[in-house]
């Protein structure tokens, strides 16, 4: 009979990631999918506490939860199970949508002596990834963030043009802007300017729903297409976007602020599309003159 491997090894060789922590919320566990799936090593947060907003969990809304909101202290306190769906800080410093999974960890005797959390990608942008064969990906998506390019995004503006002025389906463009973005090339260099972009990138594609469209528009510019939905929808989307942008607190390791100002247009009747982009982006240039984290509505 073979000998069964320690439990150290199996949770190594877990597809799901998992960490621990002690009464003090002190992270004593960090495992390879952790590692894999944050960017975290396993050196770099053990010993560490969640206080500390090493992944800086934060709800849709961009609101902390490593506070009074955090899973894993309700359940050290309650010794009861419980599952969220949050948004944890990736080390290159994007936002990714995870399921996490907090159980309490028992002493010897009995008393609660910390808790552990198991949690797993809840993105869609790995799926989507998966569908697309080679060279329609290389065809359709912006290379340095891996979301649609500016043609993909042109034919889901005809597509919904369409289906708006034969079926009269609305829709609506969401036009986001880095805001001093020209201040990151110039203080910290081209390299990280670029990983600015993909840290926005990813979190705007996170933040919105499989039906929409996100893409790259060009330079600091992205954009989104989002269809059949109403006014409040769209707002309600553009601040969950907004609000998960400016609760990134770093970007590989580098402190950064980041804030997006975002202009939302609603298709008018006989409106054609390249007419709603301007009305998009004027309403962000209106968001910029009033200081930028905002969203304006044309």
């Amino acid at each position: 009979m073979q000998d069964i491997p320690p439990a150290s090894a199996l949770l190594e060789a877990m597809s799901e990631a998992v960490y621990a922590v002690d009464c003090d919320r002190r992270i004593t566990y960090w495992n390879a999918a952790a590692e894999q799936m944050t960017g975290y090593s396993a050196s770099e947060v053990v010993g560490s506490r969640c206080q500390d907003n090493v992944l800086n969990h934060v709800d849709e809304h961009g609101a902390e939860l490593c506070g009074a909101g955090c899973p894993l202290l309700a359940t050290m306190r309650d010794s009861q199970v419980r599952e969220a769906h949050v948004f944890l800080h990736h080390r290159a410093g994007y936002r990714l949508p995870v399921v996490v999974r907090a159980a309490p960890l028992y002493s010897a005797g009995g008393a609660v002596a910390g808790a552990v959390e198991v949690f797993h990608d809840d993105s869609r942008f790995r799926a989507v990834a998966e569908r697309l064969d080679r060279a329609e990906h290389e065809a359709l998506t912006d290379p340095l963030t891996g979301i649609a390019n500016r043609r993909m995004l042109e034919r889901a503006l005809d597509a919904r043009d369409h289906e708006h002025q034969r079926y009269d389906r609305g829709y609506a463009v969401l036009f986001c802007d880095v805001d001093h973005f020209k201040q990151f090339n110039d203080h910290h260099g081209y390299e990280m300017g670029d990983k600015v972009l993909q840290a926005v990138a990813r979190t705007l594609y996170e933040s919105t729903r499989p039906s929409d469209t996100v893409g790259r528009w060009g330079g600091d510019e992205f954009l989104v297409v989002v269809p059949s939905a109403d006014q409040d929808q769209v707002v309600a989307l553009a601040e969950r976007m907004r609000l998960l942008v400016a609760s990134v607190q770093a970007v590989n390791g580098h402190a950064l602020a980041l804030t997006v100002s975002i202009g939302v247009g609603l298709a008018h009747q006989e409106e054609r599309s390249t007419e709603l982009v301007a009305r998009a982006s004027a309403a962000m240039y209106e968001a910029k003159k009033n200081g930028g984290n905002l969203t304006c509505v044309e």
